[in-house]
């Protein structure tokens, strides 16, 4: 492959097509149906995979079949297939859903209006993970467009990700005929430790979410007249919490939720700390100045993708602060989340949770703990030398340093659900979510030159697993 050639064609495309196309796509409200449960009759997923669609029927890829398959009652699957050279399959998966706009916006952005400034192009959704069709095609049409032969590619783009993917075990059997046996996985949805070389996902979390609340009263009470004899709901969860989670240092205390970490995995958050250093905690947008945990790099590290955390991501019972009064709450009611290790498994783990919560409940009070969710994690497979040798070509070609290995906090089901079915593949998980790019958050961004290079890189692996399966090697 002359990487030469495929970088300017690569960059020509992004600059002439997909961006203007990402921009568009942006405008999109088009939130997952955990956060827009009347999604089908806004239309806004719709209009997305529509768009996506349309774009990819303008690319001459040879051979290529596009359709949205549909399947009632669920957000559609954009679904395409390119023949290839050989019987051999790659599947290329992305997801086009979104997360909410959430607050803090920049006041020259806004989640829904795109908006270029210094190389990033800023908006919901673009990094995480509008780009990944216009990505995989585009890494193919480089190929193609030298006459290098590439395996037969079926990508799938998913609309319910960010609701934890409860749609696409449907379609994974409803396609499973067309989809075949992949043994190589792109997926173009992770994170990346920085914006200088490629970056590949080794394991991935997993999530269980859920609601816990306490009840006191039926309706609220004066507070002079009830604080003293009602105990506060507030502080019952944070008792209950407490059973959980170590307020000093933010251990979880359950055994259960914690697994032996493999030794390769340490080895390679060891690399991945000594080239991030203090970027492992600086990217973040700190409230304190100069904010410098206690732990190494390397422990945040762990702690971030190997070991399992609780947040507080919503709460309800608690009034704005405009309208609080001098009343004893009837109840609260938090929603947690839990990031647990790869391998734990995510069913056992929230009953668990469900147990320790729920037992000896507090003097004068009802408890429950709500199971909204449990998805499982995954731990990829050794990499086999050839795509090794693949990513460290790919990286020094297209970014000019070699490619790093590293664990993600976050989760994407998907994986686990292609793990346990295809338990041979081979893994290329990457992204564009880097420093502050700040996904599902405010003021989200995609990292342009970025985007760039990782599909330049996956065009060369393309390449060199259709000349490890085949043994041909592409003229010159």
């Amino acid at each position: 492959m002359d990487t030469n050639k495929t970088e300017s064609f690569v960059n020509d495309l992004w600059d002439s097509s997909i961006i203007p196309e990402l921009c568009d796509y942006i405008k999109l409200p088009n939130k997952s149906p955990h956060f827009d449960p009347d999604w089908e009759k806004h239309g806004h997923m719709e209009k997305a995979v529509q768009q996506l669609e349309a774009w990819c029927k303008t690319q001459p890829v040879k051979d290529m079949s596009v359709e949205i398959v549909r399947i009632e009652g669920r957000t559609p699957v954009l679904f395409a297939e390119i023949p290839g050279d050989s019987d051999d399959v790659v599947l290329l998966y992305g997801h086009y859903d979104k997360q909410p706009e959430f607050s803090g916006w920049a006041e020259d952005l806004d989640p829904w209006e795109p908006t270029i400034k210094d190389g990033k192009l800023y908006g919901r959704g673009g990094a995480d993970d509008g780009y990944a069709v216009f990505g995989s095609l585009t890494a193919i049409r480089a190929l193609q467009e030298q006459g290098i032969p590439h395996a037969r590619c079926v990508v799938l783009i998913e609309g319910c990700e960010e609701s934890g993917s409860f749609d696409l075990p449907y379609y994974i059997e409803k396609l499973e005929d067309r989809i075949g046996s992949p043994d190589l996985v792109v997926c173009l949805d992770a994170e990346c430790g920085n914006y200088e070389q490629l970056w590949c996902t080794t394991s991935l979390r997993g999530n269980l979410t859920g609601t816990l609340r306490a009840d006191v009263l039926t309706e609220g009470v004066h507070s002079g007249s009830a604080s003293g004899v009602v105990p506060s709901s507030f502080r019952i969860l944070r008792k209950l919490l407490s059973r959980i989670e170590d307020e000093d240092s933010g251990q979880l205390r359950p055994e259960g939720l914690h697994v032996d970490i493999p030794k390769q995995r340490i080895e390679q958050a060891k690399l991945a700390a000594d080239t991030l250093g203090k970027g492992v905690y600086s990217k973040y947008p700190w409230a304190v100045e100069d904010a410098a945990p206690s732990e190494s790099p390397y422990e945040l590290l762990l702690n971030n993708t190997w070991r399992p955390t609780m947040s507080v991501t919503g709460a309800a019972g608690l009034p704005a602060l405009v309208d609080a009064g001098n009343v004893q709450l009837p109840f609260n009611t938090l929603k947690l989340s839990f990031r647990l290790p790869p391998t734990c498994d995510a069913d056992v783990a929230a009953k668990t949770v469900k147990e320790i919560l729920e037992e000896q409940t507090p003097p004068l009070s009802k408890v429950s703990f709500h199971v909204e969710s449990t998805m499982a994690g995954w731990n990829a497979p050794p990499v086999a030398e050839w795509l090794e040798a693949s990513m460290q070509k790919a990286s020094e070609a297209f970014f000019g340093k070699p490619s790093m290995y590293m664990g993600t906090g976050g989760t994407i089901p998907f994986m686990g659900m292609l793990g346990e079915k295809f338990p041979e593949a081979q893994f290329l998980i990457t992204g564009l979510l880097g420093p502050n790019s700040n996904a599902h958050g405010p003021n989200e961004f995609l990292h342009i030159d970025t985007g760039k290079r990782v599909t330049s890189c996956v065009a060369q692996v393309l390449a060199d697993h259709y000349e490890h399966k085949t043994g041909v090697k592409a003229a010159a």
